[in-house]
């Protein structure tokens, strides 16, 4: 490992943490893949498994802010632990309703329980950020954490379908909840690393999406995450209609391990400037990577396409959570931080029903105008907000306290 990275694990209690958010992040990438999954070899109803890994991915998008921001008020110990309880349990309600083929309602209810899973990347970046605000190592930190995050998406599907397959129909969603737990009861045994609470009646009330720029940030995220949803429904259909939909899982590798190279590339530079500007490139990189995707005729050249669209994945999402950081108070972090995860979950959502509907009426590769359409929404939308992000509120973490006490140690 690089020697930026290797310094980041200086701080005491940053291994411990690390290593027990991987084990409590992966279950995000495992879960609905792993429901899909089970669904389909139990029943054979690809629809009532489609319908059931929606409504986790709905209920984490309504339920993870409103964790975030408990966790902001009463600290990560006191919250995540019965959210976790009640997440864990719903999974064992799931997987009882599957395996004794109990009624469909109770499937979509326990899908429902297990929604209110804690955003347990955003807790480790509160933890880094506590640890390196106003420092260089924050933007590294913050760097490795989207490598973590890309090395999840790439591994936690093919473990979660893996196992499923070869072993029981349940073994999937069964291990996942297996890491949940092992992951966040580790982390939340380590109080030493843990940020400050910072109760309602010292912060004032209300709640992080008040800020103008985590509004433009969530609302082109959205977009963002219709790229994601879409590119993955697409590329699944081509692959099949190339004869080789096992390759699928290959090639959406390939997709996240360009992001993966291109997070760990980014985290050893550091840049100067406003980070909006970084941003705003960002966002256009992504939606300008869109357009190969509409000529590709194999799954060689689209393995090669997608490679080079995921580049500009890891750099615009470690420069978003710095311009969170700017926008939103201390005291709300992790829930600005968890918004934004929403806004992509629900551009998922929103991509794959769009591309699954562009697919079957006009074929695979007509598919990949979603994405396409939808970088470029999240261009404008990027474009239109971008005044918000150049004025950041004052008294706030991150980078515009990182610029000034960069300058006060230069002075002295």
């Amino acid at each position: 490992m690089p020697s930026p990275y290797r310094a980041l694990f200086a701080a005491p209690g940053s291994k411990g943490f690390s290593v027990a958010g991987f084990f409590g992040r992966i279950p995000i990438s495992m879960m609905g893949i792993g429901v899909v999954t089970m669904i389909s070899q139990l029943t054979g109803r690809y629809g009532l498994a489609g319908a059931l890994s929606a409504t986790i991915a709905l209920s984490a998008a309504v339920a993870g802010p409103q964790v975030s921001r408990l966790v902001d008020q009463y600290g990560q110990r006191r919250v995540l632990r019965p959210a976790t309880l009640i997440s864990l349990a719903a999974a064992a309600l799931l997987l009882c309703a599957a395996h004794y083929r109990w009624p469909d309602w109770v499937l979509f209810a326990a899908c429902v329980g297990i929604g209110c899973v804690p955003s347990v990347g955003a807790m480790i970046r509160a933890r880094w950020a506590a640890l390196y605000r106003g420092t260089p190592q924050l933007h590294t930190a913050y760097s490795f954490e989207s490598v973590v995050d890309e090395v999840c998406f790439i591994f936690g599907p093919i473990i979660s379908i893996g196992l499923s397959t070869a072993w029981f129909p349940e073994a999937g969603p069964l291990l996942a909840a297996c890491f949940l737990a092992v992951g966040v009861f580790s982390l939340t045994a380590q109080r030493a690393t843990e940020p400050e609470p910072h109760p309602r009646e010292r912060r004032g009330g209300g709640t992080a999406m008040r800020s103008r720029g985590l509004q433009v940030l969530v609302a082109t995220f959205v977009a963002t995450g219709a790229i994601f949803g879409a590119v993955d429904v697409v590329t699944v259909a081509f692959a099949e209609e190339q004869g080789h939909k096992a390759a699928a899982s290959v090639v959406l590798a390939v997709y996240a391990a360009g992001s993966c190279v291109a997070g760990m590339v980014y985290g050893l530079l550091h840049f100067a400037g406003p980070p909006e500007r970084r941003w705003l490139l960002g966002v256009c990189a992504m939606a300008v990577s869109m357009i190969p995707l509409l000529l590709v005729g194999n799954l060689p050249f689209l393995a090669v396409a997608l490679f080079v669209a995921g580049l500009s994945i890891a750099p615009t999402m470690i420069t978003t959570m710095s311009l969170i950081e700017e926008h939103v108070p201390r005291a709300q972090l992790t829930e600005g931080m968890t918004w934004v995860s929403t806004g992509l979950a629900a551009g998922v959502a929103l991509g794959s029903s769009a591309a699954g509907w562009v697919i079957d009426a006009a074929g695979a590769r007509a598919g990949y105008g979603v994405p396409a359409v939808a970088g470029a929404v999240a261009v404008a939308v990027g474009f239109l907000g971008f005044r918000r992000l150049k004025r950041p509120a004052p008294g706030r973490g991150g980078s515009v306290e990182q610029h000034s006490e960069r300058k006060e140690r230069h002075v002295a």
